[in-house]
């Protein structure tokens, strides 16, 4: 999967398409899923053109790499569910088309405020 400019993430970022924004920095940008699974659904992409994590983590620079992870835990923190000041929460990143990813652009899904339930349901 090649990244595409036009990915409705990519136009996120650009201020092209209006976000419901959580939290920002100079690596990541956070902001409510439009579609929401769970009572909360939060995606947090990071601020580079990389796929996915794959692409991610064998060509973003360090600081890109910590600053994207401590995003993720700095939103849950935002959002009230991480250990610190909740219950817990589910990160969750599709990866290729066997992973269900949608958007060539790398984001994790962040679900919380009620119980998640079994992470892979047995068909």
């Amino acid at each position: 999967m090649s990244y595409d400019n036009n990915n409705i993430f990519a136009k996120i970022l650009r201020g092209e398409v209006p976000c419901d924004k959580i939290y920002e920095d100079e690596y990541v940008l956070s902001f409510y899923d439009v579609n929401p699974q769970k009572k909360i659904h939060a995606l947090v992409i990071p601020k580079g053109k990389y796929t996915n994590l794959d692409d991610f983590n064998e060509n973003a620079s360090e600081k890109e790499i910590l600053g994207f992870f401590r995003g993720v835990t700095l939103v849950a923190k935002k959002l009230g569910i991480s250990i610190n000041n909740g219950n817990g929460y589910r990160t969750l990143s599709n990866i290729g088309s066997d992973g269900g990813q949608e958007v060539p652009h790398l984001h994790f899904h962040i679900f919380g405020g009620e119980k998640i339930g079994k992470m892979v349901k047995n068909d």
